[in-house]
């Protein structure tokens, strides 16, 4: 029997009021931003502070580092496990760094204060790790084991193995991030710790020279390769992270040798290769846009060649563009292959800020063959990614937890999916933890701030604990984030 027509609109549009709303809402920049800002404390490895606001976290790796008689206490996990990778949480301390660079003038003075915080306790680590002459220390954790276990951080009792790198091996890439981490840093000590600042300039120009002085790749060291590969091993090569933190150099110390040498070494060290990424591995496309600056506002025509590569990255970004040619999701999210893909979407949208600040500071735009792009529609289209993590999207889902009330509950995370050490002080065994690993439950503890990585280039998220692809989250996806929400905070919306 045919259903009437009558029951059978009813029926439709009860369901589609029924389907996530995927429309664009006036979110809470700043509310997104205190909360990004956050999720770096639930990150923190060491002796916790009396001011530590996410209160289910609790000390812990206190004697890493004893093996080789250093004190490597502090610094942060990465991610959802628990260790410390060095090239990932110096591109984070870059990134974070860079957000008050940028944008710290847009952040709230509370904030901003918490950002502050939050990059000290990296460079406080990344100085421990520079602190022996011809040695970097690069990690410390054994990842096979700690991944084969699912055990809170107050809890480790897997190998605390310490990875270091010594001088004549090379280690160009965790040096050259160490390097730019420092430089950045000591730009955004300058006003609230002049004596810190020159601490960090000055590690950053002896870490640079290791960098410099022995060339080549971190993870190509046989004594390290097995413990930093497949997880972060150096996969685009070393060569970017020496233009990228001399970049940083020349930017905190103005030492014309530094512009020399991004000058000199742009076309040995590929330079010009149009490569359309930014992320803890390849600093190209923000290398492009960092050294665009003092071609754009300082007439620095010996630049040219970087302005020009971060004007082809900004062209394959627009839609309209004849050149463009970076996938987007249905829903208009930026896609990458490979996992944890909102680390492309916080990374490129702050590129596109910083460059249309540059642009609109010099009055220029971006010409695109067909069409030309000014600083408003950079802006516009670094909103759209911002606002899909934030809820606009098909999923109708922030994918910040703690944001609005509909955020991933079972994220790929020992400390927040396990019961915590303060409701729970009996000790969870390695494998004892599987149980809550595998748990359909959400997670217990909300580890606010957190952005997962994020959905599939269908924009669909399962919220699967298991899924670590889409549902673990890291410092380098928040970094960045930090200053693109700082901006939208001031310029909720930018013309």
């Amino acid at each position: 029997m045919p259903i009437p027509r009558t029951v059978f609109l009813i029926s439709l549009l009860l369901l589609i009021l029924r389907l996530p709303r995927f429309e664009s809402a006036n979110h809470d920049y700043s509310d997104a931003l205190s909360k990004c800002i956050l999720f770096f404390e639930g990150q923190r490895s060491g002796f916790l502070p009396n001011g530590q606001r996410i209160s289910w976290r609790a000390n812990s790796g206190l004697s890493d580092g004893w093996q080789r008689s250093v004190d490597l206490t502090g610094g942060y996990y990465d991610a959802g496990d628990n260790i410390k990778f060095g090239f990932p949480m110096a591109f984070t301390t870059t990134m974070l760094a860079w957000s008050v660079i940028e944008f710290g003038d847009s952040m709230p003075a509370g904030e901003l204060r918490n950002t502050m915080v939050a990059i000290r306790w990296a460079t406080d680590y990344l100085l421990k790790t520079v602190s022996q002459p011809g040695r970097i220390f690069v990690q410390v954790g054994d990842p096979i084991i700690d991944h084969n276990c699912w055990e809170r951080p107050e809890d480790m009792d897997t190998a605390r193995t310490v990875y270091a790198v010594e001088a004549p091996n090379p280690a160009s890439d965790v040096a050259g991030e160490t390097a730019a981490a420092f430089a950045a840093s000591s730009m955004a000590f300058r006003s609230f710790d002049p004596g810190y600042s020159e601490t960090l300039l000055r590690n950053a120009i002896s870490v640079f020279q290791y960098a410099d002085n022995y060339r080549g790749a971190y993870s190509d060291n046989a004594d390290i390769r097995d413990g930093v590969c497949p997880f972060y091993c150096d996969f685009d090569g070393y060569q970017d992270e020496l233009l990228w933190g001399a970049a940083w150099l020349r930017r905190a110390s103005q030492d014309d040798s530094y512009l020399n040498y991004i000058e000199n070494n742009g076309k040995t060290l590929g330079a010009e290769d149009n490569i359309n990424e930014f992320g803890w591995d390849n600093k190209h496309a923000g290398l492009n846009v960092l050294v665009s600056k003092e071609f754009l506002e300082g007439s620095m025509y010996s630049l040219q060649s970087y302005k020009a590569s971060a004007d082809s990255f900004m062209c394959t970004l627009i839609p309209e563009s004849s050149s463009s040619h970076i996938e987007y999701s249905p829903g208009g999210l930026i896609y990458k292959p490979g996992g944890s893909n909102l680390q492309h979407a916080t990374s490129i949208a702050f590129l596109l800020l910083s460059y249309a600040n540059y642009l609109a500071r010099s009055g220029q735009s971006v010409n695109c063959g067909n069409i030309s792009i000014g600083p408003s529609s950079l802006r516009q289209q670094a909103k759209r990614q911002i606002d899909y993590i934030l809820g606009d999207n098909p999923m109708g889902m922030s994918y910040m937890v703690g944001y609005s009330n509909y955020f991933p509950q079972r994220i790929h995370h020992r400390g927040s999916s396990l019961p915590s050490i303060k409701d729970h002080p009996e000790f969870i065994a390695c494998k004892e933890g599987s149980a809550y690993f595998n748990s359909s439950n959400p997670n217990p503890n909300i580890l606010v701030g957190a952005v997962v990585g994020g959905p599939g280039d269908d924009d669909s998220y399962e919220d699967d604990r298991d899924d670590f692809r889409k549902s673990e989250p890291t410092t380098y996806i928040n970094a960045p984030l930090v200053g693109a929400l700082a901006y939208f905070v001031a310029n909720p919306n930018p013309s």
